[in-house]
């Protein structure tokens, strides 16, 4: 390895460790918690340490925020890559989104149901066009649109339809992390009533 691929490497690492600080203030603290003082307390690091790799603490919840996002993505891609109806494909999508969630209930949560602007300019999926914005919707939408099979069909129709599965997805989410003391037979009622409901919303 040359130098500058060990000192790339080293720089990697280095931000990792500030980013993975952040993450476990969030998840103990809260997002509003989190400053450049208190990563670089947590990891022994001066402050302008901490500048040195990233602009402000804006910078660094946004790293966080796209790191989160993308997961998201990952776990609803799932629709494009999979064979089948899009019925099916949904259904596992939906699962696939919920499992993913629940396995990383603190950063879900704190992440979020945060109403800060730097934050909601990543999670925000209510407003007209967020289609086309936000990759997750956009996916669901065409899925929606597969469903319907129709070539008439309104447009706006089919997005307000994705965010109101997003979001009533997103309630039962909150939900099970809440009401974590509920079995795990309960839970996979849950998960199964509300996918039937998606489809009797799609009349599918």
């Amino acid at each position: 390895m040359g130098i500058q691929d060990r000192r790339e490497r080293e720089r990697q690492e280095k931000k990792e460790l500030i980013l993975n600080a952040a993450k476990d203030i969030i998840n103990t603290e809260g997002i509003d918690s989190v400053t450049v003082r208190k990563i670089a307390d947590k990891i022994e690091y001066t402050a302008p340490i901490i500048y040195h790799y990233f602009k402000d603490k804006d910078e660094i919840i946004d790293c966080i925020m796209r790191e989160g996002y993308k997961k998201i993505i990952e776990s609803i891609s799932i629709m494009e890559d999979i064979d089948g109806e899009p019925a099916s494909r949904l259904e596992v999508a939906l699962r696939n989104y919920i499992n993913m969630a629940l396995k990383m209930k603190e950063e879900y949560r704190n992440l979020l149901l945060n109403s800060s602007p730097n934050v909601l300019q990543h999670t925000s999926v209510l407003f007209e066009g967020a289609s086309k914005e936000r990759k997750a919707i956009g996916i669901l939408c065409k899925c929606i649109e597969s469903l319907w099979n129709e070539s008439d069909i309104d447009k706006s129709k089919i997005e307000v339809t994705a965010q109101i599965i997003w979001t009533s997805t997103f309630g039962l989410i909150i939900r099970l992390m809440i009401e974590d003391f509920i079995t795990i037979e309960q839970k996979e009622k849950l998960i199964n009533c509300h996918i039937e409901a998606v489809f009797k919303i799609l009349k599918y």
